[in-house]
């Protein structure tokens, strides 16, 4: 059987800024959706109650519960990164250029390919 999580005592402070983020709306619907499960395990709701409500896991909902007993708000947050862009060499760049202004025999086979970046 799965542990029991419960959300760590809640300060007065924190008491008044988790329903604003709920009622305010705005911002992401991940925050708001963990910020949810917060509040009910606060409440003293059960996993799987959380799970329903929420549409999700009970172990999502314990992956939230823990990570905000101990990181406290920044948990809330989701945390988006992007790739790093990709960086063409200066012959690359050069071939496909030249590619996309020559016309090609058919749609469907380019007139030139390029060979992959070194490295990449």
């Amino acid at each position: 059987m799965a542990e029991r999580v419960r959300v760590r005592e809640i300060d007065d402070d924190e008491g008044r800024r988790l329903p604003r983020i709920v009622r305010r709306g705005a911002g992401s619907v991940v925050t708001w959706r963990r910020v949810q499960m917060v509040l009910l395990s606060a409440q003293g709701m059960d996993i799987a109650a959380i799970a329903e409500v929420a549409f999700t896991s009970a172990g999502r909902v314990r992956d939230v519960l823990r990570n905000f007993n101990t990181d406290g708000f920044r948990s809330l947050y989701p945390k988006y990164t992007g790739d790093r862009p990709p960086t063409f060499t200066l012959p690359h760049s050069l071939c496909l250029s030249a590619a996309r202004s020559r016309r090609s025999p058919s749609p469907s086979r380019p007139s030139m390919i390029c060979r992959s970046r070194s490295g990449a």
